[in-house]
């Protein structure tokens, strides 16, 4: 690196290799992490949302009609608790070391909720049907 003085910062169990002039603010990273992933969280959240609809439009007719209905509203209950989490993980300093415990167990209870809402989501992919066999 045009023998730069490099140097190296560990973030949890990660370490950041960065060279003096370019330091990595970890709140402006978790920062945006946090509003990408909400942003994926909405999309999912509208995804849901218009499956619900559609459910409840076909009617206790359908053969995985009250599964759907469970699966669907686990699933948004789990994205709001997620947005929750990712609000309150944007809010608090990263470098205040007293805090750091508090954090960890949020970040990991909102990647726990993450995984959940994915594996429900495969589920409602599986029971659900097709645009066109609705009519």
């Amino acid at each position: 690196m045009n023998g730069e003085e490099l140097a190296l910062n560990k973030v949890g169990d990660i370490e950041v290799q960065v060279d003096k002039k370019h330091r990595l603010d970890m709140n402006h990273y978790a920062t945006k992490k946090s509003a990408a992933q909400s942003m994926l969280d909405v999309a999912l959240l509208m995804a849901n949302s218009s499956q619900l609809k559609t459910i409840l439009y076909v009617g206790p007719g359908y053969r995985f009609y009250i599964p759907l209905i469970v699966l669907l509203g686990l699933s948004i209950t789990l994205q709001v608790v997620v947005g929750l989490l990712l609000v309150f993980l944007a809010k608090y300093d990263l470098n205040d070391t007293r805090k750091h415990a508090k954090l960890e167990r949020m970040n990991n209870a909102a990647t726990v909720f993450v995984f959940f809402t994915v594996l429900i989501n495969i589920f409602i992919t599986a029971l659900g049907f097709q645009s066109h066999s609705v009519g």
